[in-house]
């Protein structure tokens, strides 16, 4: 183009030369070229022979005048094409005035080129401390313009960013190659799985910019440590782009292109906000991701990375000029090649592939090429236009950051293992087993005591009454008799072959330990002659057994029952409830009596210390099960929750630390770390805890819908769509990360009235405008991420110890809720020190729900804070909130569930047996059954509704046999006279827990009701010594005495 004195511009056309030209009159013929454009003539050129090797030169030009304003506009260039018709001049016949012409064809020249400008060339730069203080600029030029259609390949090699290189090649960095990897993965802003669509179709089907290019730079020591206080100061770093049209310069100087002072502007300058804080993580190296461009403002680019100077404009003004093709100079460019290379900080700028959305190409050059005179400087610092089309657009930069050492080492997994052992007590070796021919021998002894009681047992059935008829008048054939009965009665039954195989393990022994042969023998005589000795052996100390039988020993002794480790965990629970601490740490220390080595139960008993806020002893237990397995992640991260609880901070992380090396995974081991940092105030590492914790919890949820998918079939597409738009960071909703920093006090009732009083200011706003609060909000990129924006802090204060008396251990009854579809990453730790009892640390975790965009006031997290509530006997709040969750989910037994247990506490049990006879009516169960039953059989009891009572009572029994619930069976059942099917319940509660007063005393009441006064005394003993409590069952047994005239020893 050339711009004439009108308002328009000149649009030339040139046709120099054309090829392969026939014509249809001989192989020279005569033809002209006609240019046209929207519907117009243009003109024609000479008439010129073609030459025999179809070549002609036509050297014709046409032109037309663009005019923006009217006329031929930038709209008619974009669609309308200029044709040239190549017409044949056909030779005249005789008579024949006017010459005949014949198409031979037409071209089509495409104007759109001319919008988007000659040689444009778009450049990327940033700036990194180098030598100290001072800069050293990083650039990435002349970025390669490719069509949409396919996608790169991957792996494909970098590119040295210098324009030299001749051999073919030699361009690509050996051993160097941009590899990819999944869009999750990366660190950047485009990494949701709602943006895996558009990112394909940016970097497949539409054009776009690629770089390849990979540029280092040297950070001597000091230079490393300003990196790091400037990217813990700034947080963002901002990453230039602008365009530069080349203009190649007039013949005589030709192979060169430089620019003119005229046309060296900055045009469509925007800038890429790189979040470089993840450099900052232990052991991070790398962050890769897709970076939104938005347009360069001085204000806002200070304001979001306190940069106050452009790379491009203010201080690199002359790289513009230097724009060599694919080269880079600078003023430190020599500098930092002559660097020492043993020199130990090179950062790495990889993969510069800036990929613009669709559009963003040709809308730029429209806008350019569309302007009255070209372009004088840079648009005024407060606005630019041309920038703001990078966000129309929705352009996008996709870079990658390496070095060649973390600026934060990360402690190695052997250091924290080696930390953890010295920390952790070694646990002492296992008891030895006694052996030896004395233990052989004594097995012997005992199996023989067995063996003759189960004979004498016999005897007795057989021959019992007659030897009572009998007694002293007995002679010896009536005994040889009896001999040879029972003798025949124990080989006809098997029990001959029983005691046999009984004592076989025993003789084995005593050959082995006591004889010491384990070998065969060499010969038969050898083999009888050691039947022989033993046998006399065994005689001999048969009879020494029986000999120390005792008359009381044979006696029939009672059979005990033995309780499984899971009942007593059961037990334990009961007793946890019921606030009986002694006999519940009672229980949890019999499971550890008889099995020491499972570190579940040291994890259960320090659970109950934690509850009954033995801070001490729950730590003693956790480090036994840690010491029973060092990888064990529940008693790494239990540990760390005591260490943070009693303030060895030290500990605290590194058992935090070890747990996420251990398990990469595990959500709550990132969170509880995160939690840690908080702490200790270090945002940068909270922030990446939470981060990967999310990032952990986002993968589970797409593997577990992966793995429904696959299970039920084919997936809804809808249903694909809204699973993907609520996986956001720290949580599976739609919406972006924000890092919520809370100092909540240590003490849960300082936390609690916090809690309690934000929510009432939200409860009023939200009452006020109609609008749900805490709406989840994407990160606007006009908004700083400075930390104190970020972080929402809030002053702690001194940590207030309760008393475990004063609180209520029915925080249990709703404990074990199951995650919902819509979880966080704060409520997956939050059921996960529920679970445990670590309600002193739960309240942390409670403020970060309640502010995190992903949480908020949920049915979980109003069910949670009751439960805290209901420890501090603040039954009118827990009330309050479990309002709020039964709006929320109505139908939520968990919800119905815990508000029988709220009224049942308070007194109110017409409320409480409303709301567990809604609990017990849904399909679904609650998380915990066991005390519904168990609570509204007892208020179905106290209302005399003795059949509902009964039935309440056996379905607990089905679910959950304990004492409790056969001792409640056995109170319907004698209240409806039922007194044999009462006294099996109650025989089965009493062999459970015979110390329990009550069922002593019901079963002193069946005695008397049937007229047994042996055990009615015998029952009426052991529930005096056990102290009975209840006034009026105590009366009734009194009354029920003195009518049938016994049962109680003092009359």
């Amino acid at each position: 183009m050339e711009q004439v004195p009108s308002a328009g511009r000149l649009v030339q056309i040139t046709v120099t030369e054309g090829y392969d030209l026939k014509g249809f009159k001989g192989d020279t013929p005569v033809t002209f070229i006609r240019a046209e454009f929207n519907q117009v003539v243009l003109g024609d050129s000479a008439k010129i022979t073609v030459s025999p090797e179809g070549s002609a030169k036509y050297n014709f030009t046409s032109s037309f005048e663009f005019n923006p304003e009217g006329g031929i506009t930038s709209d008619d260039l974009a669609h309308k094409p200029v044709f040239l018709t190549v017409t044949e001049v056909l030779p005249k016949e005789k008579k024949q005035k006017e010459e005949k012409t014949l198409i031979l064809g037409q071209a089509v020249v495409d104007l759109l080129p001319l919008l988007e400008g000659p040689g444009q060339n778009y450049m990327v730069g940033l700036q990194v401390p180098s030598l100290g203080e001072k800069d050293y600029p990083i650039l990435f030029k002349n970025g390669t313009l490719k069509l949409g259609g396919e996608r790169e390949p991957v792996p494909r090699p970098k590119k040295w960013p210098i324009a030299n290189i001749l051999a073919p090649g030699a361009n690509n960095i050996p051993d160097a190659f941009i590899v990819g990897g999944p869009y999750e993965e990366e660190e950047g802003e485009l990494n949701h799985p709602e943006d895996s669509e558009f990112r394909n179709q940016a970097e497949c089907i539409k054009k776009r910019i690629i770089w390849d290019l990979e540029s280092r730079c040297y950070l001597d020591p000091s230079a490393v440590v300003s990196f790091q206080k400037r990217i813990a100061d700034c947080r963002l770093w901002p990453v230039e782009i602008t365009r530069v049209p080349l203009v190649t310069i007039p013949k005589g100087k030709a192979g060169k292109t430089e620019k003119t002072d005229e046309e060296a502007q900055l045009s469509f300058h925007g800038v890429a906000y790189v979040n470089m804080v993840p450099l900052l993580y232990p052991g991070v190296k790398r962050i890769r991701g897709a970076f939104h461009v938005y347009p360069y403002l001085d204000s806002v680019v200070h304001e979001k990375t306190k940069c106050l100077l452009s790379l491009f404009r203010d201080i690199g003004h002359h790289l513009i000029h230097n724009n060599k093709i694919g080269g880079i100079n600078s003023l430190l460019s020599k500098q930092a090649v002559s660097k020492n290379l043993k020199e130990d900080k090179p950062v790495k700028e990889k993969d510069i592939d800036g990929r613009p959305r669709p559009g963003d190409v040709q809308a730029p050059s429209i806008k350019s090429q569309s302007s009255d005179t070209p372009l004088e400087g840079e648009p005024p610092l407060s606005h630019n236009p041309e920038g703001q089309q990078y966000v129309e657009a929705g352009t996008y930069i996709v870079l990658e950051i390496q070095l060649d050492k973390a600026l934060v080492p990360k402690r190695m997994p052997e250091e924290l293992a080696r930390r953890v052992k010295e920390m952790i007590p070694p646990r002492p070796p296992l008891t030895r087993r006694t052996g030896g021919a004395q233990k052989a021998v004594s097995d012997y002894h005992i199996q023989i005591k067995n063996i003759s009681r189960a004979i004498l047992d016999e005897y007795y059935r057989m021959f019992g009454k007659q030897v009572a008829k009998l007694e002293s008048d007995m002679d010896s054939e009536t005994l040889e008799e009896q001999k040879c009965q029972l003798s025949y009665e124990l080989n006809c039954s098997g029990k001959y072959f029983a005691f046999k195989e009984q004592l076989k393990h025993a003789v084995v022994k005593i050959v082995r330990d006591k004889y010491l042969k384990t070998t065969s023998f060499e010969s038969q005589e050898e083999l009888q002659t050691f039947i022989s000795e033993l046998y006399v052996f065994l005689v001999d100390q048969m009879h020494v057994a029986l000999n120390q039988t005792m008359p009381d020993d044979v006696q029939g002794t009672v059979a005990t029952i033995y309780t499984s480790s899971e009942q007593l965990q059961l037990f334990a629970f009961e007793a946890e409830v019921n606030e009986n601490f002694e006999m519940a740490a009672a229980y949890y220390k019999e499971r550890l009596v008889r099995e020491p080595q499972n570190l579940d139960h040291w994890l259960d008993y320090g659970a109950f210390c934690l509850l009954t806020e033995d801070n001490i002893k729950a730590q003693e237990c956790f480090q036994k099960a840690l010491s029973l397995n060092q990888s064990h992640i529940h008693s790494l991260l239990l540990c760390g929750v005591l260490a943070v609880l009693l303030e060895n901070y030290e500990q605290a992380e590194i058992f935090f630390e070890d747990a996420t090396c251990l398990e990469p995974t595990n959500v709550v081991a990132w969170t509880l770390l995160g939690l840690y940092y908080e702490i200790q105030n270090n945002d940068i590492r909270m922030e990446m805890a939470f981060h990967e914790a999310s990032k952990q919890l986002q993968a589970r949820m797409l593997q577990a819908q992966v793995t429904k998918q696959k299970s039920t079939g084919v997936e809804d597409t809808e249903e694909r769509g809204k699973r993907e738009s609520s996986l956001g960071p720290w949580g599976i909703t739609n919406g972006s990360a924000t890092a919520i920093k809370v100092e909540a006090p240590a003490g849960p009732g300082a936390a609690l009235s916090i809690l309690d009083k934000f929510l009432e200011e939200s409860s009023k706003l939200q009452s006020d405008s109609q609008e749900p609060i805490l709406t989840t909000q994407t990160w606007d990129p006009s908004i700083s991420q400075k930390p104190s924006n970020t972080f929402i802090k809030e002053i702690p204060t001194k940590k207030e110890a309760s008393k475990c008396q004063d609180s209520s251990a029915l925080l249990h009854p709703g404990l074990h809720y199951g995650v919902s579809q819509t979880t966080t990453i704060f409520m997956e730790t939050i059921h996960f020190l529920m679970k445990v009892k670590a309600v002193q640390y739960v309240h942390r975790v409670l403020a970060h729900e309640l502010l995190c965009p992903q949480g908020g006031p949920s049915c979980e997290y109003y069910l949670v804070l009751a439960q805290t509530h209901i420890l501090k006997k603040n039954f009118a709040k827990a009330e309050e909130y479990l309002q709020q969750a039964a709006q929320m989910d109505y139908l939520n037994p968990n919800v119905w569930g815990l508000k029988g247990h709220l009224y049942f506490l308070s007194g109110n049990h017409s409320e409480a047996k409303a709301c567990y006879e809604r609990t017990i009516s849904f399909v679904v169960d609650a998380s915990e059954m066991h005390f519904i039953f168990l609570r509204l059989g007892l208020i179905y009891l106290e209302e005399k509704e003795y059949e509902k009572a009964k039935k309440t009572y056996m379905q607990a029994c089905k679910r959950s046999p304990s004492c409790l619930t056969w001792l409640g069976l056995g109170i319907a059942c004698y209240r409806l006279e039922e007194l044999t099917e009462a006294e099996d319940a109650l025989s089965e509660a009493n062999a459970l827990n015979n110390y329990n007063a009550e069922v002593w005393a019901y079963l002193a009441l069946v005695c008397l009701k049937v007229g047994r006064q042996l055990e009615a005394e015998q029952a009426y003993k052991y529930m005096i010594k056990l102290k009975l409590k209840d006034e009026a069952l105590l009366a009734e047994i009194h009354t029920l005495q003195e009518t049938v005239g016994f049962g109680n020893p003092s009359f």
